[in-house]
């Protein structure tokens, strides 16, 4: 049997949901789930949620080293980083998607401290060093540094320098790669992974490619 974990983030009938799907199980296991969804993670799982709530079930999948064996299907309200960036359907249609589609190896991102990227990071503002693989894309200050998940390389990293006199934004650049190393030399910075903030700033982070893929369903790579 096919089992699909439903996250409680938006106003959703359970009864409702079940029908849709056949009558597969559904199991409320709110917002930002942490351990108790570990014997959900067998077969095929659907994630009602955000991404934060896509992330917390990636954690699970980590901790637990069940990557080979679970494939995910996300069914957010609306389109999210994650749905953009592999062209996923959004409500009714993703949950009907859930039962046909096939899933797709997609890169894992993780950090240094525990943590997942499913679809967006963010550190700002940023001065000091940045490194993708062994190449340095910045030394000094910036705006911004977003990571998103590459299909070709498992990072693509967008440096946005700062804004000019107060009006012009800085020109960004983006390079794929493995892994990103961000320093920052004279105040820390504020991480943001898919929508929550790291408890709190943060001096370095560390984002990489894992060595098993996300098999998400539905996913589109090209």
């Amino acid at each position: 049997m096919i089992t699909y974990a439903v996250l409680d983030c938006r106003p959703l009938d359970a009864a409702d949901l079940e029908a849709g799907l056949s009558g597969a199980a559904v199991h409320r296991v709110g917002p930002r789930p942490g351990k108790q969804i570990d014997p959900l993670l067998d077969g095929r799982v659907l994630v009602v949620g955000d991404d934060a709530d896509l992330a917390a079930v990636g954690v699970r999948l980590l901790r637990t080293d069940r990557f080979a064996g679970v494939e995910i299907g996300y069914a957010p309200p609306a389109p999210t980083p994650v749905t953009r960036l592999w062209s996923l359907p959004v409500g009714d249609l993703a949950t009907a998607t859930i039962t046909e589609a096939e899933a797709v190896p997609v890169p894992f991102v993780r950090d240094d401290v525990g943590g997942v990227l499913m679809g967006l990071g963010t550190v700002t503002p940023v001065l000091g060093t940045v490194y993708v693989d062994e190449h340095r894309v910045l030394s000094g200050p910036a705006a911004a540094v977003s990571v998103r998940p590459d299909p070709s390389r498992g990072l693509a990293v967008t440096v946005t320098g700062p804004r000019r006199l107060g009006l012009l934004r800085g020109r960004s650049v983006t390079t794929l790669g493995r892994a990103v190393q961000i320093g920052t030399h004279h105040a820390p910075a504020t991480v943001v992974r898919d929508g929550v903030p790291y408890r709190r700033p943060m001096e370095t982070w560390i984002f990489y490619k894992h060595t098993e893929p996300l098999l998400l369903v539905a996913a589109t790579t090209r």
